[in-house]
């Protein structure tokens, strides 16, 4: 197992070097960070020329590049056109969009995993057929209309969450956004768990467990469940990057400044420090998140083994 995770590591470097170079290329090469500084003022000649220099952008890009991760490793991510430090960006992002993001998690792993292994043993029953037909629904209708939906209903009508989230953004009050945000994923997990679920059921090892005489929770936990539950692990772990960069629609309807909120400003005004220094970090989430998923595996499966 360890000799596994070192290798695993090692390969994460190229990979990592790879998606943090085309983001900083597309980024800095493709736009015009001093431009979009002064946004539709035309700057000085002069003043453009020092800022370039300042900013070291009259360099190769490959130098750029190798100064930009010579920074990172040091901790400083850059500092954003409106002065901040994009390390103090992330500081107050990140821990909003982590929670935002459990209870995104929490709302697919308990609701998704339960409503696929209700269908997936009633398959071809009302409820299995009632159950596909509205995740079909929710993958098809947009996260915009979904989100200002709840909203209204919940936030407004009945009054029972607030229509937007305060800047600490508790737990308490991210419920509904954390709904929001994990509805379409909600729904894939619910289907991928249910078709697990339903080819496992004519396993030649659970018709043993049966013969057994095993108690039927027993066989559904430490034996379907378990064993069905590869596929849905590996759309979790992928999907938590996702989750976390993805949450630029939910965050702008419940006023959320959490990741999504920060890349969306910066692409907005072309902040190349800003998106570069978020899509690193996220960057490293995914990767983290896949290894993480690789591990479990071993867990999930006693016959995987990892040399």
């Amino acid at each position: 197992m360890g000799r596994y995770v070192i290798r695993r590591l090692l390969q994460m470097i190229p990979v990592f070097i790879g998606s943090t170079f085309l983001i900083f290329f597309m980024v800095y090469a493709l736009g015009d960070p001093v431009a979009a500084l002064f946004g539709d003022r035309a700057p000085d000649p002069a003043t453009a020329a020092q800022i370039r220099n300042s900013l070291h952008l009259n360099d190769p890009l490959w130098k750029q590049y190798l100064l930009y991760m010579k920074n990172i490793f040091s901790g400083n991510f850059g500092t954003a056109f409106n002065g901040e430090s994009v390390t103090s960006l992330m500081r107050s992002a990140f821990p909003v969009t982590i929670r935002l993001t459990i209870v995104a998690i929490l709302f697919e792993i308990i609701i998704g995993i339960a409503l696929g292994v209700i269908t997936g043993m009633r398959r071809g029953k009302p409820v299995d057929t009632g159950v596909l037909l509205l995740t079909l629904i929710v993958i098809s209708v947009p996260t915009f209309v979904t989100g200002y939906v709840l909203q209204y209903v919940f936030g407004v009508q009945l009054g029972w969450t607030s229509p937007s989230v305060s800047p600490s953004a508790p737990f308490n009050e991210l419920i509904l956004p954390g709904l929001v945000l994990a509805l379409v994923s909600l729904a894939y997990v619910t289907r991928l768990t249910r078709t697990s679920i339903a080819e496992n059921t004519r396993a030649d090892y659970l018709r043993t467990a049966v013969a057994k005489g095993l108690p039927r929770h027993r066989i559904i936990v430490r034996h379907l469940l378990r064993n069905s539950l590869i596929p849905v692990v590996t759309f979790i772990g992928t999907d938590v990057g996702f989750l976390m960069g993805g949450a630029i629609v939910t965050e702008r309807i419940f006023n959320i400044h959490g990741v999504g909120y920060q890349l969306y400003q910066g692409i907005l005004r072309n902040n190349a420090p800003t998106v570069v220094g978020f899509v690193t970090i996220l960057v490293l989430v995914f990767l983290l998140a896949n290894l993480l998923v690789d591990l479990l595996y071993a867990v999930l499966d006693p016959r995987i083994r990892y040399a």
